[in-house]
């Protein structure tokens, strides 16, 4: 994928940068509640999916916090088939929390800020000054965001017992933030497996060979070749995006529809759809592979089945009928309707 300067833009103003996080807020909680829903998870599922989505939620209102007041960094967006912040901005977190400690000795204490502040309030009569602001802004962030809770470019999940389905005995999960799409992605792998599981092992593989965007026929194949002692059967894919809204910048046919209808005020400055794909793969037969000294049994997979889904208003899926009518006979079912901002 060509990387170009919109992968990593600069909105204009703070004021677009307040609307921007309000507006990933609101939609990426609306998308929890209709996964729900619309019963495109299973319920053990959808528990994992609402926790990865925290942590994406909880890193973008720390990235708020972090550039609130600050005149000299600002936030970069891809508004290129994604809507969501530059996967930089996530290790910028999690490099700045690393050295949490260092950057606390330098700022004054809470205390102090807080007699500053009413002095120039009440006693000067003055409004505060944006600097100030920044230094009260850059406490919180180094005092409440924690670096467990964010979004990193690869988050593993736990080794589970199958609760639903009588096929396959356990299940993980993992996340991971694709560097070259700036979007988000959820896996689910379910496995069969005779022995003692060893666990780090199966998570090392999963952090080296299915940690970015690829055909998932070749991620199951991959998984399935480094872990000859399990039993891969299905694997399942969410991909979060694009987040289509009046800031996009790309050729998709859905935000070319919103930006159009924007432009021509048929709809809203808020109006927006999310974007939603799941890929899976199953299992079948199998096949050996390697030399006669060396063979190793690896499973047949099934061709991708991928269900493409978005979500939207009710005034933007009108919209999409009448522009986009072929886009929309392509996905699983038809647009999901969620509330508007």
């Amino acid at each position: 994928m060509i990387t170009t300067p919109l992968d990593s833009a600069l909105l204009d103003s703070k004021e677009q940068y307040v609307f921007y996080h309000k507006m990933v807020d609101f939609v990426l909680k609306e998308l929890i509640v209709s996964v729900q829903q619309e019963k495109l998870c299973t319920h053990q599922e959808l528990l994992l999916f609402k926790q990865y989505s925290d942590l994406l939620l909880y890193s973008i209102e720390a990235m708020r916090i972090k550039y609130m007041y600050d005149e000299e960094d600002h936030m970069k967006v891809d508004l290129t088939d994604s809507g969501f912040p530059n996967y930089l901005e996530f290790r910028f977190l999690y490099n700045d929390l690393e050295l949490r400690n260092q950057y606390l000795d330098k700022l004054k204490d809470v205390d102090t800020l807080k007699a500053e502040f009413l002095n120039t309030l009440l006693v000067k009569k003055q409004p505060i000054k944006r600097l100030d602001l920044f230094k009260a802004s850059s406490f919180v962030y180094y005092t409440s965001v924690e670096k467990k809770y964010i979004f990193n470019r690869f988050v593993q999940g736990k080794i589970l017992t199958v609760k639903e389905g009588p096929n396959y005995q356990y299940m993980t999960s993992w996340s991971f933030y694709d560097v070259s799409h700036n979007r988000p992605f959820i896996c689910y792998m379910y496995f069969n497996y005779d022995g003692k599981i060893d666990k780090e092992k199966i998570y090392e593989v999963l952090k080296e060979s299915a940690d970015r965007e690829m055909s998932l026929d070749t991620m199951a194949y991959n998984i399935d070749r480094k872990l000859p002692d399990i039993q891969p059967k299905h694997l399942k894919r969410i991909d979060l995006g694009p987040f289509h809204n009046v800031f996009a910048k790309d050729e998709n046919e859905i935000t070319h529809a919103i930006l159009s209808g924007i432009a021509k005020k048929e709809i809203a400055l808020e109006s927006y759809a999310l974007s939603l794909k799941i890929d899976e793969v199953f299992s079948g037969d199998t096949f050996t592979e390697g030399s006669f000294f060396s063979k190793q049994t690896l499973q047949k997979w099934s061709d991708v089945i991928p269900q493409k889904y978005v979500f939207a208003p009710h005034r933007i899926i009108q919209l999409l009928h009448n522009q986009t009518p072929r886009t929309l006979d392509k996905l699983a079912k038809p647009p999901i309707e969620v509330s508007s901002l």
